[in-house]
């Protein structure tokens, strides 16, 4: 079972960071269902990190709130991000900013919940 998750993150992780660091590859590559959309690759990259970091998580820690608050902040961390660097391409101009405060709670629920645990 331990491998099978490792696995899994392996996978996440390594297609996350092509979406998101290499999307027009990633595109011609994997996931030619056209249009293309640059945001909507460095969108899916966030989210199949997030995924990839709770399943690594899930390997290290019995704490399954750890784990879903370390999968959802490292998501919502890498998706904030997303937003501001495509903020010209689009989208709402407040997107930015209500999606870092999304990421920020998520990052302090997850330190208070190491703060807790110790």
């Amino acid at each position: 079972m331990t491998w099978t998750t490792l696995f899994g993150a392996v996978f996440f992780i390594v297609f996350g960071v092509w979406a998101l660091l290499w999307p027009h590859n990633f595109y011609d590559t994997v996931a030619e269902f056209p249009p293309f959309n640059l945001h909507l690759f460095h969108d899916a990259g966030a989210f199949q990190l997030g995924i990839g970091a709770a399943l690594v998580g899930a390997v290290l820690w019995s704490d399954a709130v750890f784990v879903a608050l370390l999968g959802g902040s490292v998501a919502a961390v890498v998706h904030a991000i997303s937003h501001v660097v495509d903020r010209e391409l689009g989208g709402n101009a407040s997107g930015p900013w209500s999606l870092s405060g999304l990421a920020l709670l998520l990052v302090t629920a997850t330190a208070l919940r190491v703060a807790s645990r110790r």
